[in-house]
């Protein structure tokens, strides 16, 4: 008895998963960022693009109000190649409302 071939499958449509669209409340993006900096504490890229995220989650056109820096230094900054200063750092989880704090390792 011959087999029929099989249906192909209907083609997948995927799309970019942007984390800045599931950070909702100040709760979720200090847990964001709480979880680079205890997962990744050595990644300065992965903290600065997760501090990112959570600026676009937030607009980033009014984070670049907040801290008087412009758009485009903030995307730059906070970006996939980003190096912000400490400073800069700073400045943007402030205008964030997030407070950084240490602890004994």
């Amino acid at each position: 008895m011959a087999r029929t071939p099989a249906k192909s499958a209907a083609k997948v449509k995927t799309v970019p998963y942007d984390v800045a669209e599931q950070l909702r409340t100040p709760e979720e993006m200090a847990a964001y960022l709480d979880a680079w900096l205890a997962e990744a504490p050595d990644d300065a890229a992965g903290i600065a693009r997760a501090l990112g995220d959570i600026a676009r989650a937030k607009g980033m056109s009014q984070v670049a109000r907040d801290t008087g820096l412009s758009r485009e230094s903030l995307y730059k900054a906070l970006g996939e190649n980003g190096n912000p200063s400490f400073a800069t750092f700073l400045k943007v989880a402030r205008a964030l409302g997030m407070r950084l704090h240490a602890e004994a390792a």
